[in-house]
């Protein structure tokens, strides 16, 4: 058995034992308790940081904070978070709830799949990072909690002017290829 092997079997002994210690929170409890409210591509989330006691950054589309963190929700009413992409670059950290499956596509065409989970022996990972200028979308896998819980750091910070919601037609123009991904997870307006 490798360290790497043996580090896991604790890992997940410690999430199972915390998972099975807290008690099952509704979706409307976790909303109303982490005060989320609905994101326009899709879930629910809430800033819950900004690095406010720095200077900003001067980027090319103007000051940015250096840093914000969100809380993200997927629910089983809320279950896509759309085709949208980010000029910077985000860390997403998984915290409880069902699996979340990333798709991302990349500048070259190439689609990369991710599931957000406790399951590291399946695959799963508890952490992700999404480089800015990748076009990705999220969904919630079946489970027994009926949502899926991450957490967001971006840098520089988040601002709406940075993120591109996908039009689906301009999309399909630029990956042909990935027509049914990207009708399944684009936002029809």
């Amino acid at each position: 058995m490798t360290a790497l092997t043996k580090f896991a079997g604790v890992l997940l002994t410690t999430l199972t034992i915390t998972a099975a210690a807290q008690p099952q929170l509704t979706t409307q409890q976790i909303i109303d308790g982490l005060q989320l409210e609905a994101h326009v591509e899709g879930g629910y989330f809430r800033r819950t940081y900004q690095a406010d006691h720095r200077q900003q950054l001067e980027t090319n589309h103007g000051e940015r904070y250096l840093l914000t963190s969100i809380f993200y929700l997927l629910t089983a009413d809320a279950p896509v978070g759309h085709f949208h992409k980010n000029r910077s670059d985000i860390l997403h950290f998984y915290q409880a709830g069902d699996p979340i499956r990333y798709t991302l596509i990349m500048p070259d065409g190439q689609v990369k799949q991710v599931v957000m989970a406790t399951d590291l022996a399946a695959g799963q990972q508890l952490q992700l990072t999404v480089k800015g200028g990748i076009w990705k979308s999220s969904e919630l896998l079946a489970g027994e909690h009926g949502y899926g819980l991450i957490s967001e750091a971006v840098s520089p910070g988040f601002d709406f002017e940075d993120m591109t919601l996908a039009n689906e037609a301009l999309l399909n123009a630029e990956f042909p290829q990935h027509q049914q991904l990207i009708k399944r997870f684009s936002k029809h307006q």
